[in-house]
């Protein structure tokens, strides 16, 4: 498939992550904890396919895999709470902004040369978040309790994506997560408090579609365009999934988007393209 096509793609795929999660919630097809755990195990079942199709076989071992699936696990179920209250753009802001952040923070543990415009994107984008999240005349411009999950859902990602460093086969590793945690997740889903929402069958078949397409695809189809991507490119590339995940979230999810959360949502945007362009 051209890079043209395959790119784009993979966005919409991730934003789609966000969409799917809402639209289960808010329509009260499925509890949040019922839904990250369907979409891990629906995103463990279509990874391992493809490794076993493209790669001819499973390798679970691997360097980093206790962090790697520890903070899968974190990002995944406190990404679906979040969506409780959240609007499907705003909490893939949040959690873009907050991966970068600690990938950044990740950067200076491991005493990387930080140029001036890293640490000025960076503090931009933190200035947005704070501003997004801070509380307007009329109330709280976006839940806190909910802001503070997607924002442990972003650590949890970015955590996630810097123990993929140590990957050399980035699909096998992530199949490999996805397996793992699966069963960790059933657990951890059955401990955390009941949810008075009744599984739907639609419920189930968005959890289905999030993790075995959307993520699980998706994630094939990142790695099969970041090989031909500059580093900077692929960022900056990443930088449209909160803005697709705005416009469809008004256009398909009737959500209405204020002044202020456009704005903040520019400051953030604005600041991780200050860090990741030269």
């Amino acid at each position: 498939m051209p890079l043209l096509l395959l790119a784009p793609l993979t966005m919409i795929a991730f934003a789609s992550n966000s969409l799917l999660n809402r639209v289960a919630l808010a329509g009260g097809h499925i509890g949040a904890a019922d839904f990250g755990t369907i979409r891990l195990a629906a995103g463990a079942v279509m990874l391992g396919l493809l490794c076993i199709i493209l790669r001819g076989g499973l390798q679970l071992r691997g360097p980093a895999r206790v962090i790697g699936v520890l903070s899968l696990l974190l990002y995944m179920y406190a990404f679906s709470v979040a969506y409780n209250a959240l609007d499907a753009g705003l909490g893939a802001l949040i959690l873009f902004g907050v991966v970068q952040i600690t990938m950044f923070a990740g950067g200076l543990w491991a005493r990387e040369v930080m140029p001036l415009r890293r640490w000025f994107g960076a503090g931009m984008a933190m200035a947005g978040l704070a501003w997004l999240l801070w509380p307007a005349e009329s109330g709280p411009q976006v839940s806190m309790l909910h802001g503070a999950l997607m924002a442990i859902a972003g650590f949890g990602w970015g955590l996630y994506s810097l123990a993929g460093r140590a990957s050399k086969d980035a699909l096998q590793a992530t199949a490999a997560n996805f397996i793992l945690a699966a069963p960790l997740g059933a657990i951890l889903g059955v401990g955390l408090p009941a949810s008075e929402i009744a599984i739907s069958l639609t419920g189930v078949w968005l959890a289905v579609l999030c993790g075995a397409i959307t993520s699980g695809l998706g994630y094939a189809m990142w790695y099969q365009v970041l090989p031909q991507l500059q580093a900077s490119v692929a960022a900056v590339a990443q930088l449209t999934v909160p803005v697709i995940a705005m416009v469809a979230g008004v256009v398909l999810l009737g959500e209405v988007l204020t002044l202020q959360a456009l704005l903040a949502s520019a400051l953030v945007l604005g600041g991780v393209a200050v860090s990741v362009l030269r």
